[in-house]
């Protein structure tokens, strides 16, 4: 039966005095590595032509975790992976051209990510997996599902849109001008003390700018293809539109969604946004819950 969880928790929040959006929160961790457990050691595969780097914490079920455009694993997952990895085997992974994972002569696309994890998720012998994808991670995730529905048990659809319309009306207008000035520092810091090399990182950055001023829209009639149970979050002051994260849930023929307070993964703890442990919190406990529901 289809679902919708659609949550305003800001009101609730102010109302009763909890609401604490602190950079200097006491509950927030002091820095990125504080938030990983201590000795899981990253591993690299040979993925379609790509030296693809990713860590694995905890046991459980297959936890996929994809991260955003121009970020890290660290960057956009740090601060909940510990949580995850309480009940679920992580698998966090980088990119093409992001964090340890070195650039290649191929283009950037959603689709050639999904392929590349479809493949990783083979060779770790992974029949089915859950799938968490942020941002640019989502649009992977979505890619994944359509194309290697096989591998996908359920999805997490974090910050993302499916065609042009669906993003806020400034944020194309700012990609097509968009310098590299502009990325924000800790992910130019985060990649740095990856990748000193200066040319790669700013190759990243344009690489993931091209991609998005040239989105490539997903089709309706591909959305509806899409069988697994689905779970859409977005924030209330995000790129992407209400409305549109609303269509989305609409077209997913199982799925739930969910609206948070704050800016774009902000309840992710994601590294460029102020962090509120209670939100992360609710939003962790959100997705653990939609991940043991009987399909």
């Amino acid at each position: 039966m289809l679902r919708a969880t659609i949550l305003f928790i800001l009101t609730s929040f102010v109302l009763v005095g909890c609401h604490h959006t602190d950079n200097n929160n006491s509950n927030a961790p002091s820095n990125m590595s504080d938030t990983l457990q201590q000795g899981a050691a990253g591993h690299y595969a040979a993925v379609n032509g790509l030296k693809m780097y990713y860590e694995i914490y905890g046991t459980g079920k297959p936890l996929v975790l994809i991260h955003g455009g121009g970020s890290t694993l660290q960057t956009t997952f740090g601060r909940v992976i510990p949580s995850f990895a309480k009940t679920h085997q992580v698998i966090a992974v980088e990119m093409q051209a992001h964090g340890h994972t070195a650039d290649i002569d191929r283009p950037l696309s959603f689709t050639q990510d999904a392929d590349d994890i479809a493949e990783l998720l083979k060779q770790l012998h992974i029949d089915k997996a859950d799938i968490f994808g942020f941002s640019n991670g989502a649009s992977t995730t979505l890619q994944l599902a359509i194309r290697h529905p096989e591998l996908v048990n359920k999805i997490i659809v974090a910050s993302t849109f499916t065609k042009k319309s669906g993003a806020q009306p400034w944020f194309f207008d700012m990609m097509a001008s968009a310098t590299f000035e502009q990325m924000p520092q800790p992910y130019k810091d985060a990649y740095m003390d990856i990748n000193p090399d200066s040319n790669a990182l700013h190759q990243m950055y344009l690489r993931d700018v091209t991609r998005m001023q040239n989105f490539p829209e997903t089709s309706d009639e591909l959305m509806k293809t899409i069988k697994a149970p689905a779970f859409i979050i977005i924030s209330d002051n995000d790129v992407v539109t209400p409305e549109h994260a609303v269509e989305m849930h609409r077209l997913l023929s199982q799925s739930q969604l969910a609206i948070f307070p704050g800016g774009h993964g902000e309840y992710l703890g994601e590294l460029t946004m102020p962090y509120d442990s209670i939100v992360v919190a609710g939003m962790v406990a959100m997705v653990e819950k939609f991940l043991q529901e009987k399909k």
